[in-house]
């Protein structure tokens, strides 16, 4: 579903992939502040326009009838721990799982492969959901691999309601292919062979160009029938600070409007919910620098999207449509 900016990962140095998320954190800058937010009129052709629905938390959410079932995308984690035992773990879902089950709604989360292919992430998806719920049905809030393991693994008992997708490259990112084509043809192998060396799965970086996805996955990955497929896209523009000023001008000049990765045309996928505006990538997971936009309340600037009263709204989506 969600992707992490490599032009950050290269900070890190040559420090193992796993020990940089940290530095990705205090290195990206999100939406900016009311002020500074401009409007790209291409995103009135791309669906509804969500500006600040999901600003504040409601009183009151309704409970779907089956559980969330949480998957993270291209490497994501459940809980990362780089100070080992010395201090908290970070976690991928941070508040959201807390807050959808204080509202009475039941919700697991699953962990799966962060740089696998996409067929082995769906059948470790499979093996989880398989073991948690219990031949329960389930609505999943997830990706690619969703799609693949709803399509193409069929596990026997599991049954899927729902798939709501986030910022999902469904016809891939522009900036993945603009990355191959820096790394070059023959050095790909080398890189691969580089990232194997220290425990790092390369499966899943080619199936992320839009050729990959358009000539290879989409095509034989069809929709089940019967199970609904809802998804979102994202949008903003970045400050000259953001981590995500480059890709977001690359994916911009191939794709139109995005959210620093993934464009709204790619997320789009079954019922498309709407366009996020001025939400950039890492606001969806609710990685939201916290003291900058205490700042901003402190300087008169509104905080236009909440994580946590997003994936609420989508579990209150789920239990209107009977799920």
């Amino acid at each position: 579903m969600l992707l992490v900016h490599r032009t950050a990962l290269r900070r890190c140095g040559p420090i193992p992939i796993k020990s940089c998320l940290p530095i990705v954190i205090r290195a990206y800058h999100s939406t900016p502040p009311s002020h500074q937010k401009i409007k790209d009129p291409r995103l009135t052709d791309l669906g509804t326009l969500i500006e600040d629905d999901f600003a504040a938390i409601r009183e009151q959410y309704q409970a779907p009838k089956h559980p969330i079932i949480l998957a993270h995308g291209l490497l994501g984690f459940d809980e990362l721990h780089p100070a080992g035992n010395l201090l908290p773990g970070v976690q991928y879902w941070r508040g959201i799982t807390e807050a959808l089950e204080a509202k009475g709604i039941e919700v697991m989360t699953a962990s799966v492969p962060p740089s696998g292919s996409i067929e082995v992430r769906s059948e470790r998806l499979a093996e989880r959901i398989e073991r948690m719920a219990g031949g329960k049905s389930v609505n999943i809030i997830a990706g690619l691999d969703a799609r693949h393991m709803i399509s193409r693994v069929n596990p026997p008992n599991v049954k899927v309601l729902s798939l709501t997708t986030i910022a999902t490259p469904h016809r891939g990112s522009a900036f993945a292919d603009y990355i191959f084509s820096l790394i070059g043809t023959s050095n790909i192998p080398k890189l691969y062979k580089a990232l194997d060396f220290f425990g790092i799965e390369t499966g899943a970086f080619g199936q992320l160009t839009e050729s990959y996805m358009r000539d290879s996955f989409n095509p034989r990955t069809p929709d089940v029938s019967g199970v609904r497929y809802y998804s979102y896209g994202a949008a903003f523009q970045p400050q000259f600070t953001s981590v995500f000023r480059r890709s977001h001008r690359i994916v911009q000049q191939e794709e139109g409007p995005n959210d620093g990765l993934v464009s709204v045309a790619s997320s789009r996928w079954g019922t498309y919910k709407g366009t996020l505006n001025h939400v950039s990538h890492l606001d969806l997971i609710n990685w939201t620098n916290r003291l900058r936009w205490y700042f901003f309340e402190l300087t008169g600037h509104k905080r236009n999207f909440n994580a946590i009263a997003f994936y609420l709204n989508i579990a209150d989506m789920l239990a209107k449509e009977g799920l």
